[in-house]
């Protein structure tokens, strides 16, 4: 195909410029400057009015574009195919099967959620948050139907802030139960087996902590329905930071809290519910390392990267839980085993083997029992099913097999379709490879491309590298509806399995954590060189992409090296790592980071951190920074900041946009409308400045 000449270069108008008021602090005896941090408040009347200037000046840019109208028709197509979730499954006595699954089609701005009784049953929507708010914010956050399918527990939130409200709903009348908690942000649920209330977890009410910890402190509650509106305290963590989850024996007698830590250090901890006023005992308590737990009567089942960096599973039994009494039942494989689920009396474990799935079976005891297969390379997105059920659900997706979900007969051994996605996309025009690459320590990295068949490896290839690394976070094959608009023009996709995710388990994970997350860039960086090298693409016709965790890695990379790319977007970013955890819930990513506050940690810290990075006079290439006013996980401010530095340092001319979202939040629960635009913004950018236009 033809590619056209690069976009000129455009200067940021002189007027969205924010003006600097140098702020100046010391730490650890080093001298740190920061000139926008008022930028910081963002209840100020000056922040708003900058807000509002950069919004102006990025739809300017934006909406003059020649190819923004068919852009936004060809994406509002995409987005128009379905979303479907993997399904919950209840039984009961008397009554078919319950599935329990989420599905948004077409146009809709949110997912729907249903309710199927039997397996060849109608649908019926249980929960539609779409006729809850006309602008599509309110959002499904999370919902879990009770052991016998006649009741759900779920959380509604407004505006992308994940703020949810708990409700109970009564699956046969479809009306809530008067029953309700609020600051139930990502809520565990574990229902008794009567039915008559749950174990669920959420945050304290304003007022209730020092202000600024209302997104710390999440406790254990025990809510009886129909019961007094004050619920009892089950469980309270060591420390505000700590994030417990609930989980219940299906006999009812035993109680498991698991406390994350940060994401490499887990607690488990067991109270036996017979005994009257039973304390909790440990389990696994005071290791570093990460314990998962799955309970049934007398079985406690622990995954586990004790001694096993890419994992292993041990057997508990929870009246002797002593470790001396464990038994490895599943030892550690050459493949990662990343999750695993009780399911029809087999242990389904979902493994990565050169960061894609393969789903296993296996007996209680560990005995092998056999695989299920999959359709394609790909990723397990989630596994439904009972404990003693027949069958096994899996939602799966690939680069270019749109969401799908397969039963697996336990019984039969038997795999087939559920359901499917339908998507107006013709894989066979495009080819999916698995490369590698040497970084900077020489290390071997794995890295997926995707592109129309017959590429031609002569440097001219416009290319997105997008990447992550952080977290122990996985980036697999998943299905992408916005990428076809991209492939379909000759684009080229790279995707790097870079240190600090978990696609070969923790040992790879904390490879790119704390001191060592400059590896994290190196190995960005190392890759985005390797495209070049092998004449995939140019630094002129290279752009990269990255969300949150992903956002620092894009910030470090343009700031690092800035004559590598030709564009860059970046959303919902960190960026100023001196003061980060001073906002929202940043206090949880310590782990993963490091405190400023620490002496050894700054100096890692400072030596990276985007915004401190940012050099007057430097071409940088063109930018976009995303973000919303609603988000409750990243602080906005990062962006703001960090568009208003660059936006001053620039020689390149190239643009350096800030867009704004004001009734959204970090992603989750962001309707269909919403994402639309924010989507035909960047990918509209990025046409115009790889010369795709």
């Amino acid at each position: 195909m033809t590619i056209a000449a690069p976009a000129p270069a455009t200067t940021t108008a002189a007027a969205t410029r924010a003006r600097k008021e140098v702020v100046v602090d010391e730490m650890h005896g080093v001298t740190i400057e920061d000139p926008y941090r008022w930028l910081e408040d963002d209840e100020s009347a000056e922040t708003r009015a900058f807000v509002d200037a950069q919004n102006a000046a990025t739809r300017a840019a934006l909406d003059s574009r020649p190819t923004r109208a068919a852009v936004k028709a060809r994406l509002t197509e995409l987005l128009s195919i379905g979303t479907l979730g993997t399904p919950a499954v209840r039984y009961s006595k008397g009554r078919p099967a319950r599935y329990f699954f989420t599905r948004r089609s077409g146009g809709e701005n949110q997912p729907v959620l249903y309710v199927r009784d039997g397996l060849g049953g109608a649908d019926r929507a249980l929960v539609d948050p779409n006729a809850l708010a006309a602008d599509g914010t309110t959002a499904i956050d999370w919902w879990v139907p009770s052991r016998d399918g006649r009741l759900l527990a779920y959380g509604l939130s407004q505006g992308g802030t994940e703020d949810s409200t708990l409700l109970v709903r009564d699956v046969e009348t479809g009306k809530d139960l008067p029953d309700r908690a609020e600051h139930a942000r990502y809520s565990s649920i574990a229902w008794t087996p009567d039915g008559k209330g749950f174990y669920y977890a959420r945050y304290p009410r304003p007022g209730d902590v020092p202000a600024g910890e209302e997104l710390y402190h999440r406790k254990i509650y025990f809510m009886e329905l129909g019961a007094t509106p004050e619920d009892p305290l089950v469980y309270a963590p060591k420390d505000m930071k700590d994030w417990p989850s609930v989980a219940l024996s299906p006999d009812g007698r035993w109680l498991v809290v698991s406390v994350f830590q940060g994401w490499s250090k887990s607690e488990v901890w067991l109270r036996d519910l017979a005994k009257r006023d039973a304390p909790f005992v440990p389990v696994a308590a005071g290791v570093e390392a990460i314990y998962e737990p799955e309970i049934l009567d007398d079985l406690l089942l622990l995954r586990t990267n004790d001694g096993a960096p890419r994992y292993r599973v041990v057997a508990v039994d929870p009246r002797h839980p002593e470790r001396a009494r464990w038994r490895e039942i599943i030892a550690q494989g050459d493949d990662v085993l990343d999750g695993m689920a009780i399911v029809g009396k087999r242990i389904v474990a979902s493994t990565l083997a050169k960061a894609h799935a393969r789903v296993r079976l296996f007996a209680l005891d560990g005995a092998p029992a056999g695989e299920i297969p999959l359709p394609a390379i790909g990723t397990v997105v989630g596994i439904g099913g009972e404990w003693d059920g027949p069958e096994v659900f899996l939602g799966f997706e690939s680069y270019a097999v749109p969401p799908t979900i397969l039963r697996h007969d336990v019984r039969a051994a038997a795999t087939d379709v559920w359901q499917r996605v339908e998507a107006p996309i013709d894989p066979s025009l495009f080819e999916v490879e698995q490369r590698s690459y040497a970084s900077t320590d020489g290390a071997s990295i794995s890295l997926f491309l995707v592109h129309k068949k017959g590429l031609a490896r002569d440097g001219t290839n416009p290319t997105l590298l997008y990447g992550y690394g952080g977290f122990n976070v996985s980036l697999t094959p998943t299905f992408s509806r916005t990428m076809s608009l991209f492939l379909e023009r000759g684009g080229v996709y790279a995707v790097p399995n870079l240190r600090g995710g978990g696609e070969y388990g923790e040992d790879w994970h904390r490879a790119g954590m704390l001191g060592k997350k400059q590896q994290v860039f190196d190995d960005f960086l190392a890759a985005a060189r390797w495209l070049i090298d092998q004449k995939i693409t140019s630094p002129e016709r290279l752009a990269i992409s990255g969300r949150s965790n992903g956002g620092l890695l894009v910030g470090a990379a343009i700031t690092q090296a800035p004559s590598l790319f030709r564009a860059a977007v970046c959303g919902v970013p960190l960026l100023d790592m001196l003061r980060y955890d001073r906002f929202l819930l940043a206090k949880l990513w310590i782990a993963e980071y490091g405190a400023p506050g620490d002496p050894e940690a700054f100096e890692w810290l400072r030596a990276y951190s985007p915004y401190h990075r940012v050099a007057d006079g430097t071409p940088y290439p063109a930018v976009i920074f995303t973000t919303a006013e609603g988000d409750t996980r990243v602080d906005p401010m990062h962006a703001r900041k960090m568009a208003a530095r660059m936006q001053a340092a620039t020689s390149s001319g190239r643009p350096v946009l800030l867009r704004v979202e004001r009734k959204a939040g970090h992603g989750a629960g962001k309707p269909l409308a919403l994402q639309i635009e924010e989507l035909t913004d960047e990918w509209t950018f990025l046409l115009w400045q790889l010369g795709l236009e």
